[in-house]
């Protein structure tokens, strides 16, 4: 039987353009490590329960499709497969035999009870690279746990150091644990991919949510080991050098970095306030032992002006600034549009949606943005069909049975 390829498979041009993704995974870090992957010309297929994965229930809706997983499933094959099934397992064992990388999210073991432990995937297909996304990791003791974005924040000492000195403990205004695990999982299957073409084999790429989170406190670990600091909140300020913060301009808010010696000589010049660089406000040590005094007088200055105003001083001085957007600013910035961060992209269903662009341009080797998320079982004849050799009697028998 002969089913022809989607027409998109034939405009994988980037460097990952001859490595096959199976993409077990759901909700945001799995489907995006895998999108990534995608976006650089791999052929990715997604595979869902039929009916399809839970989040194709998320609001909001753009014409009845979720924009949820518009987000994390661009440029993908989409296919649908009950894994409980009694012939699930000979289809995922004849995925996991052609593909390069499987990238899933389950808690560990997971895999194993399906009848894909490591010992059969190794045996079914000894190059794979096997990336696996979970909370805690696959070992610890809470490997066996659940844990969701919130969550995360909350237990690597993200959240503890987030907000206004006096509010409570306060979340990112981004799912930010879940696109880190994506991206470090992301990250962990190139180099992988890049080990095993230097005679390496298939490994298990293992990230976890929380030491992906645990990774971006920086030097606050180290600082309270060795010399007992722990950090406390700081709202907006920086926490090192000042002032640098947000403040309220006429208008409007703007954020302000001039916390270096040079970078204060500056702004006390473009204020017309020389004298604020002599005595105790010379050096960092000096204003931050009294940046809030520090921050007033910044603050006085700039709530004499409007945010475009202030922008044109500060430029004008060589001190790094940036207005305090809000999405529906940001969306429409002449840089965003410069660097093709919103993307118009093709949905079976759903027609042209604007979706955000690749952060990662190459030069060589450009990733892409091709189709928009399969619907649910969009491509099952062609995988199933085309790339597993079944015949369009067994693709039926399989439909109606409900393996797929």
């Amino acid at each position: 039987m002969h089913v022809a390829a989607p027409p998109a498979a034939s405009e994988r041009t980037g460097a990952l353009r001859e490595i096959k993704v199976l993409d077990l995974s759901r909700f945001i870090a799995g489907p995006l490590c895998a999108q990534y992957l995608a976006d650089m010309g791999a052929e990715v297929i997604k595979v869902e329960r039929p009916g399809g994965e839970d989040a194709r229930g998320f609001e909001p809706r753009i014409r009845g499709e979720s924009l949820y997983v518009m987000h994390y499933n661009r440029n993908k094959l989409g296919v649908t497969l009950d894994t409980r099934h009694p012939a699930a397992l000979e289809l995922l064992q004849g995925l996991v035999a052609r593909a390069d990388v499987l990238v899933e999210n389950y808690r560990p073991g997971t895999l194993a009870s399906m009848g894909l432990s490591p010992e059969v995937l190794h045996e079914l297909n000894p190059d794979l690279v096997v990336t696996s996304l979970s909370g805690f990791g696959q070992t610890g003791p809470l490997a066996q746990r659940s844990l969701f974005d919130a969550i995360a924040q909350a237990m690597s000492g993200l959240m503890a150091r987030t907000g206004d000195v006096d509010a409570p403990p306060t979340l990112a205004g981004a799912f930010i644990a879940d696109y880190l695990t994506g991206i470090h999982g992301a990250l962990g299957t190139v180099t992988a991919l890049l080990a095993r073409s230097k005679g390496a084999g298939g490994q298990l790429v293992d990230v976890a949510s929380l030491d992906s989170l645990f990774a971006t406190l920086g030097m606050a670990p180290s600082a309270f080991l060795e010399l007992g600091l722990e950090p406390q909140r700081t709202g907006a300020r920086d926490a090192i050098s000042g002032p640098a913060n947000a403040f309220p301009t006429a208008d409007g808010w703007i954020y302000m970095h001039a916390g270096t010696d040079p970078l204060f000589r500056r702004l006390a010049a473009a204020m017309g306030r020389p004298e604020l660089t002599e005595g105790a406000w010379r050096d960092v040590a000096g204003r931050m032992a009294d940046v809030e005094q520090v921050e007033a007088e910044v603050g006085l200055w700039l709530r004499g002006m409007t945010t475009d105003e202030a922008s044109t001083v500060l430029d004008r001085a060589g001190i790094p600034f940036g207005p305090v957007h809000s999405v529906a600013d940001v969306v429409e910035h002449e840089q965003i549009a410069a660097r093709s961060m919103m993307v118009p992209t093709p949905h079976t269903s759903a027609g042209t949606v604007r979706l955000p662009g690749l952060p990662i341009k190459l030069s060589g080797t450009p990733g892409s943005i091709r189709h928009g998320a399969p619907d649910v079982g969009e491509h099952n004849d062609y995988v199933y069909g085309e790339l597993l050799g079944l015949d369009t009697a067994r693709i039926a028998e399989l439909r109606a049975t409900g393996a797929i």
